[in-house]
């Protein structure tokens, strides 16, 4: 089962409550494509700043071990050592990207797919919204101030079956 974070995009000039279309649904764990076309899959999803670090670093590496003698094959251990930073990094270097844009990380989901967790997610929404709506006019109704809550009893202080502190053991 794989787990998703939800992120919820930043509403626009019209909008009460943003599009159900919209939503971003980042699934936790290591991305194949990330690992095998780190730029292409960075462009893809639009992480610009985020592919401009991986362009500096790569070529800062690769540029300071060729200056240190290394040979071609080190480079190319290194540079799959990178890819494969970058699948293991994938979800977190989105979730970054989202955040920077305005997005809001809204909830965490789990799903054997993406279409069974947005069913999931959406059905919690969907329930959330409704009590929020059927409570919001109870609450503006009642203009006469709630009674204050009665106070707990006091609890003993002991867990389980523990002697009271300072009693016979």
């Amino acid at each position: 089962m794989s787990i998703y974070t939800v992120h919820e995009p930043p509403l626009r000039a019209a909008e009460t409550m943003p599009d159900p279309d919209r939503f971003a649904f980042v699934r936790d764990g290591f991305s194949i494509w990330a690992f095998l076309f780190a730029a292409l899959w960075m462009l893809w999803h639009r992480m610009w700043l985020v592919l401009l670090g991986y362009i500096i670093v790569a070529v800062g590496i690769e540029s300071a071990l060729r200056y240190a003698g290394f040979s071609g094959p080190v480079l190319v251990i290194v540079g799959i050592f990178i890819s494969f930073l970058v699948g293991i990094e994938s979800s977190t270097l989105r979730r970054f990207a989202l955040a920077r844009r305005g997005w809001k990380n809204v909830a965490v989901v789990s799903g054997n797919d993406l279409e069974e967790a947005e069913r999931r997610f959406f059905a919690v929404r969907t329930n959330e919204t409704l009590v929020k709506r059927a409570a919001a006019p109870a609450a503006a109704a009642s203009a006469a101030p709630a009674a204050p809550m009665p106070r707990p009893a006091p609890s003993p202080g002991v867990i389980g079956l523990f002697p009271e502190p300072g009693g016979q053991r």
